[in-house]
């Protein structure tokens, strides 16, 4: 196959599709993407936020064939047209196992995408496509679910990958924000090869992109303030979750089902045996309010992790909550989202004289200045709040005392079903 074709993106402009892209894009299992977009509920908010994951795919794709065409021309690698093909085939499919309405269902949950990408991958068109490229499924899954050992893993998922380089930039763009502002240009041009904290080869990044790479992770943190986890964001995310979790739970919907469903089709599915209401009011944007809303500077930096990873515990404490409170079951959310990595970073610098050093840790600091208030940062961006679908007074104190209780402390306190606040 020699014939390409070209696509108009608003972002990148014209993203060429060479024959393995084309070989693989019409697939259903790929076209689903269209219909599953990048940011869920994200546009109740910004009314522009309607791109999809087909679109990121497509960038993703494009960056990754930038950057191999960059680090080739600067002489820093020679792949065969095997290992190239499947690098960008990566890229292209790196969220093909995502659910509908972006991440929320898995902090219900439910397992991560990148677990899912094997269903896709090994069943259907999509892998006869591969197997008919000599790219099976098990030469892509180590890239896509982070297992992979190989000098370029990290373009497809690490510090400086093609995901965050192509969704923090169209993100920000079609939320219509100033915020995700990155000069990907130089940062590609400064990607090399170097020796990694294992003495093997590894993306790495040459000193002259170091003001690019602080303002990739400003640009992060700005994102995840500002859009990512704004107040009616993450509102309407706890409904959707709680509905989701009642729906499997009273055997409505399955969750096989649910992971290779889009997002009209899956909330089509949700309203028509809606007995939590939830699938309406979000349909209609009538979000559950604000009662409570602090920075997480205002809590102790040891805070526990249950409210952002047992989504078990804490549905029976909103559930407690709310009793306490006087309103019903399913009336009031507790949210206090965590990314702990947001600024982490790892990978090699390569100075200018031609040693490297890691970045990481206490080294990243040494040459950045954002890694010495990443800590900080982090926090603030991160809020812990109350939603309630009914007027409430939540008291603060208790709220936050309870947050601070280890998750075995909380869990006795709900199966004593004494009062937690």
């Amino acid at each position: 196959m020699t014939r390409f074709e070209v696509v108009r993106d608003p972002l990148w402009d014209n993203i060429r599709l060479d024959p393995e892209a084309l070989a693989v894009v019409d697939t259903p299992a790929v076209q689903r993407l269209r219909y599953v977009r990048q940011l869920g509920h994200a546009f109740l908010v910004y009314p522009g936020a309607t791109h999809s994951r087909f679109e990121h795919a497509l960038g993703a794709y494009h960056l990754a064939r930038r950057a191999l065409s960059q680090l080739e021309a600067a002489g820093d690698l020679r792949l065969d047209a095997a290992d190239r093909v499947r690098l960008k085939l990566a890229a292209l499919l790196h969220d093909i196992g995502h659910y509908p309405f972006s991440h929320s269902l898995e902090e219900a949950g439910l397992p991560h995408h990148e677990e899912l990408a094997a269903r896709h991958l090994a069943d259907g068109e999509l892998a006869q496509r591969l197997v008919e490229l000599g790219i099976p499924a098990q030469r892509l899954l180590p890239l896509i679910q982070c297992r992979a050992r190989e000098p370029l893993a990290g373009l497809v998922s690490g510090s400086l990958d093609v995901d965050k380089l192509d969704y923090l930039s169209r993100d920000a763009w079609m939320c219509g924000v100033p915020y995700g502002v990155i000069d990907v240009d130089r940062l590609l041009t400064s990607l090399t090869l170097a020796p990694g904290g294992d003495g093997h080869p590894t993306l790495a990044l040459h000193e002259k992109g170091l003001a690019a790479l602080e303002s990739l992770l400003f640009a992060k943190y700005q994102m995840y303030r500002n859009v990512y986890w704004h107040h009616a964001v993450r509102s309407a995310t706890s409904m959707f979750k709680r509905l989701v979790r009642r729906a499997i739970a009273g055997g409505r919907v399955r969750p096989d089902a649910v992971a290779v469903a889009t997002d009209d089709g899956l909330i089509h599915e949700l309203l028509q045996q809606d007995v939590t209401g939830l699938a309406r009011s979000l349909r209609e944007r009538r979000l559950a309010k604000r009662a409570l809303d602090l920075a997480a500077t205002e809590l102790p930096a040891d805070t526990p992790s249950w409210p952002s990873d047992d989504p078990d515990l804490l549905e029976r404490v909103e559930d407690r909550l709310a009793g306490d409170l006087r309103l019903a079951p399913g009336e009031l959310f507790l949210d206090f989202p965590a990314k702990t990595a947001m600024l982490s970073l790892d990978l090699p610098l390569v100075k200018r004289d031609g040693t490297v050093t890691q970045l990481g840790g206490g080294e990243a600091a040494a040459h950045l200045g954002l890694p010495r208030v990443a800590p900080e940062l982090y926090r603030s961006a991160r809020r812990l709040r109350v939603f309630v679908m009914a007027t409430a007074q939540v008291p603060e104190r208790a709220i936050v005392e309870l947050v601070m209780l280890p998750r075995e402390e909380v869990s006795r306190r709900v199966e004593q079903d004494r009062a937690l606040v």
